[in-house]
């Protein structure tokens, strides 16, 4: 066994979780920061083009969908082998680790192919699918063409970056996406502006930016330095499976989650008349206010999944049980402060994305109700995010499915019965409630058959 892989053990079995989980969780949130800069920035900058700038905006949020996609695609395989090889070293076991690495590489590779020909094969009735108009179809359309050609980045680069998360290496993830960040901003006003490119110059600085990031992170995975390096053969059947099983979770929820802003958006719009877009452009903000506020505790749950993984692995309940309470206390903490600042001065994420001084204020009534319940999601966080790390699936999918099945039903129900302002509400109801069926799922059934389940491996 290597002298690294020795060094990463005596880590995780040495040092306390509390201090891990800070090791680990706080430069993945860093990450997400940067991540959240890079998607702010790229619309301030599109937002001020000369001409268009309206319809070029338009045209990205319905791109949105379809390259949400592919980092759900980025998630299946991402997540599950990362966690898959993070379980390999808890069983001491490199060549099962290496395996998982290899078969994700290769998996990554087929899917960026195919993802790509399917995108550029069905561009057009997909783009009229998700909302576009004759007006917008050559903004859209440019975009998308350009964007769909660097896949082969986005799912390499984002999806290879867990398995150096996965190795203990949460700094060199977190710089994977600080380079994409950077780069992109300093490419956007260049392509978009000194080139006079527009809405086209604004994909390639973002997919120019993508590669960046993947060619990063082959070079950390290939480095000396690194337990684990990125590498070819021992292709194995078993092996791609149980990482797309493990994986299939984050690739549901991130499709699940489009579906919940489609479904509310068309209620907004039932319900709406004459307001239906006016409803609709305040969700649009409120959901973007929701990715500021969530977005770094996923990165901190991400960060910290090769903890449960690795102990997973090693047998050591104790440790688990330590990851789960550590993962939920930060972020609780943070979610915490956030849901005090939406409360507080809701007006200033608001004026993050739109100046009317009246739909600011609108908005901002929403951002609140809809962020009452926010600091209760650290629970289904820490636990749907722990338990997936540890390819626990099966224990995974009620706690989340709960929390979106409640969301769904108050989005339905709540303007059929109540003013349809209401339906914010469906948020902070699905987080309450979904929260507390988890702890009590938790404690009452998973925790007492935690040391079973375990001995199954």
């Amino acid at each position: 066994m290597s002298k690294e892989v020795r060094n990463i053990e005596n880590e995780f079995d040495s040092l306390s979780v509390g201090k891990l989980v800070l090791r680990l969780g706080i430069p993945a949130m860093l990450a997400q920061f940067f991540n959240i800069l890079y998607s702010i920035v790229d619309r301030i900058y599109i937002g001020h083009m000369p001409a268009g700038a309206d319809m070029a905006l338009a045209s990205i949020g319905v791109c949105s969908p379809a390259f949400t996609a592919i980092t759900g695609f980025a998630s299946l395989v991402g997540v599950g082998g990362a966690a898959l090889m993070s379980i390999s070293l808890g069983q001491k076991n490199k060549k099962a680790a290496q395996r998982a690495l290899n078969n994700s590489f290769m998996m990554l590779i087929v899917l960026s192919v195919m993802v790509t020909g399917i995108l550029l094969l069905v561009k057009r009735p997909l783009l009229y699918l998700l909302g576009c108009s004759d007006a917008m179809y050559p903004y859209a359309s440019s975009y998308y063409t350009i964007y769909s050609l660097g896949t082969i980045a986005v799912l390499c680069g984002t999806g290879m970056n867990r398995f150096i998360m996965g190795q203990g290496y949460a700094k060199h993830g977190m710089m994977s996406v600080v380079i994409g960040a950077v780069l992109n901003i300093i490419l956007d006003p260049v392509f978009i502006f000194v080139l006079g490119m527009g809405i086209a110059g604004a994909a390639w600085a973002t997919i120019i930016s993508q590669f960046g990031v993947m060619i990063y992170v082959f070079c950390v995975l290939g480095g000396r330095k690194m337990p684990i390096r990125i590498g070819f053969g021992g292709y194995d059947l078993a092996v791609c499976l149980r990482t797309l099983s493990i994986g299939s979770m984050s690739f549901l929820i991130i499709f699940l989650d489009n579906f919940l802003i489609i479904l509310l958006n068309a209620m907004l719009r039932k319900y709406g008349g004459d307001l239906g877009d006016s409803y609709i452009s305040y969700a649009a903000v409120v959901q973007s206010v929701c990715v500021i506020a969530v977005c770094p505790a996923e990165g901190i749950t991400s960060g910290c999944a090769t903890l449960f993984s690795y102990y997973y692995g090693a047998g050591n309940s104790k440790r688990v049980r330590k990851s789960f309470y550590y993962v939920l206390l930060v972020c609780g903490i943070y979610l915490g402060l956030i849901t005090l600042a939406t409360q507080l001065v809701p007006e200033f994420f608001v004026r993050l994305f739109i100046s009317d001084a009246a739909a600011v204020v609108q908005t901002a009534k929403f951002v609140q109700r809809y962020n009452l319940g926010l600091t209760m999601v650290a629970v289904q966080f820490a636990f749907v995010d722990g338990f997936t790390a540890m390819g626990m699936v099966k224990e995974a999918i009620p706690i989340s499915f709960f929390r979106k099945g409640l969301y769904v039903i108050a989005v339905l129900v709540l303007p059929a019965i109540f003013p349809l302002e209401y339906i914010f509400y469906a948020g902070s109801i699905a987080d309450i409630a979904g929260s507390l069926f988890t702890i009590a799922m938790y404690f009452l059934v998973l925790n007492p058959r935690l040391d079973r389940l375990m001995k199954k491996i």
